[in-house]
């Protein structure tokens, strides 16, 4: 994952010169679908600004946990 993050920001950095404050967070999370949910998951990305007025991250990475059957103590998950 240090390499994708680290990739990714050199990237993001040299095509996007007008973010130069853009920075990836300390942790992360990752999850994979499959191909049949791939429309599902791109319509999600599409109106998470809007869902995220709702929810913060982190409360949808924890329902998110616990929908899949992940136990999970919220003081070992964020900073």
């Amino acid at each position: 994952m240090r390499t994708v993050k680290s990739r990714s920001s050199v990237w993001v950095h040299h095509t996007f010169p007008a973010f130069p404050a853009f920075a990836w967070q300390e942790g992360y999370a990752a999850f994979s679908v499959s191909k049949s949910a791939e429309a599902d998951v791109r319509a999600c990305i599409e109106r998470q600004a809007e869902h995220h007025q709702q929810r913060d991250s982190e409360q949808e990475l924890l329902a998110l946990l616990r929908t899949h059957g992940v136990s999970v103590d919220s003081r070992y998950v964020f900073d």
